[in-house]
């Protein structure tokens, strides 16, 4: 019997969620998987390995060498399942009342299945522009391997014209989405005495008033800043995600940490936000702190960062995308993706655009339906007869 694509699909994604690639282990088995379906239909194959031989990017190409075309990305880490109530073991695609289960069904495995899926029609199809898959790691960390993939397609002859990031949107075509910036802060202060508090320098005191400066700046933010309305939160946000300091009640903490971030309209100025934050710490907060004690100390320390993505709706690659999903219409989206990269970095028009649902995504029970998984092969097969005479 001949598979059909959404079969295909569904057994691409099974061997896929079967490798656990939690952002914090090697991806090298599921590039081997990749490689093996792909090399066979006689795809361009280049391994872009990170620094430690543990993790690799893929580039797969289908169509002529010589001429720009497009990109289909996707990134094979997912998230951790510590402290998650799972149905079903995560990391077997389990099929429950026409649901498939499993780590990275939507969050984003389903797209690299459908991709996969759709290969051997690449592979037959006479393109006349290329058509190239990337395959990168350690997106949910910080977009890190990526930026080797860019790199490397910066130094085509033929850079690709367009790409299109298959996060989960529900095949909506997502035009923009917020930049990050995140931090940690190390707050060093001295030891004693509660009774005595006001001759030491007390590090969870010092943390507070940063961070309630840092809430002030977000007030003011929401109140003055730039709006964008397409974002279901409209503006510029600031947001404390962790703090941790202190002993005892009645010694002084020595020692306190925090993590912070912004989450960014594409065009915000983040550098000048980060500045003023660190502006307050090296001016106002530190010397306060030194005069009591020259050994306390506080520092910042950037965690993660990546772009926005903010792409004219009158770019070819919006308007092929929304003709390829039979839309018309295009949205912003809070959370981000390696597309802000994909444009800024690379210099690529970029739109996101991928089966399933993003907030099924990160949590216990994560799933894609077969109906989704098929929408999405359409959307990549019209692309493929676009390419083709």
């Amino acid at each position: 019997m001949t598979e059909t694509g959404s079969q295909s699909s569904v057994r691409h994604l099974r061997a896929l969620v079967g490798f656990d690639t939690v952002s914090h282990r090697s991806n090298l088995d599921l590039i081997d998987y990749l490689e093996q379906v792909l090399a066979p239909l006689g795809a361009r194959l280049e391994r872009i390995p990170d620094s430690s031989g543990k993790k690799a990017s893929l580039l797969a190409s289908f169509g002529p060498a010589d001429k720009p075309g497009y990109i289909l990305s996707g990134h094979t880490d997912v998230v951790p399942v510590d402290g998650q109530r799972w149905s079903s073991d995560p990391f077997v695609l389990t099929e429950r009342n026409g649901k498939l289960f499993g780590r990275g069904a939507t969050d984003m495995k389903g797209f690299l299945a459908c991709c996969l899926a759709m290969a051997p029609k690449m592979s037959a199809a006479p393109l006349t522009a290329p058509l190239h898959i990337a395959f990168s790691y350690d997106e949910e960390v910080g977009c890190l391997g990526v930026r080797d993939l860019i790199a490397r397609l910066t130094d085509w002859d033929q850079p690709p014209i367009g790409c299109i990031v298959g996060e989960p949107t529900s095949m909506q075509i997502v035009t923009s989405h917020k930049a990050k910036r995140a931090f940690r802060g190390i707050v060093t202060g001295t030891p004693g005495h509660s009774s005595r508090a006001p001759h030491f320098a007390n590090a969870v005191d010092f943390a507070a008033e940063f961070l309630v400066e840092l809430r002030r700046l977000g007030r003011d933010i929401e109140k003055t800043g730039a709006r964008d309305m397409l974002f279901d939160v409209p503006f510029t946000t600031t947001h404390v995600g962790r703090i941790s300091g202190g002993e005892a009640l009645n010694i002084v903490p020595e020692h306190c940490d925090f993590e912070f971030e912004f989450r960014a309209l594409p065009n915000e100025d983040v550098d000048a936000m980060a500045a003023e934050m660190q502006r307050l710490m090296e001016t106002e907060l530190l010397p306060r702190m030194k005069a009591i004690s020259a050994d306390a100390d506080f520092r910042l320390e950037t965690t993660m960062s990546y772009p926005g993505l903010d792409t004219a709706p009158g770019e070819d690659i919006v308007v092929l995308a929304k003709r390829l999903a039979g839309r018309n219409d295009h949205r912003a989206v809070a959370y981000g993706t390696e597309g802000g990269l994909f444009s800024k970095s690379g210099g690529i028009p970029t739109v996101v655009c991928g089966p399933g649902d993003i907030d099924r995504a990160h949590k216990a029970d994560e799933y894609i339906t077969p109906e989704e998984l098929a929408a999405c092969e359409g959307f990549i097969e019209a692309l493929i007869a676009h390419l083709s005479p």
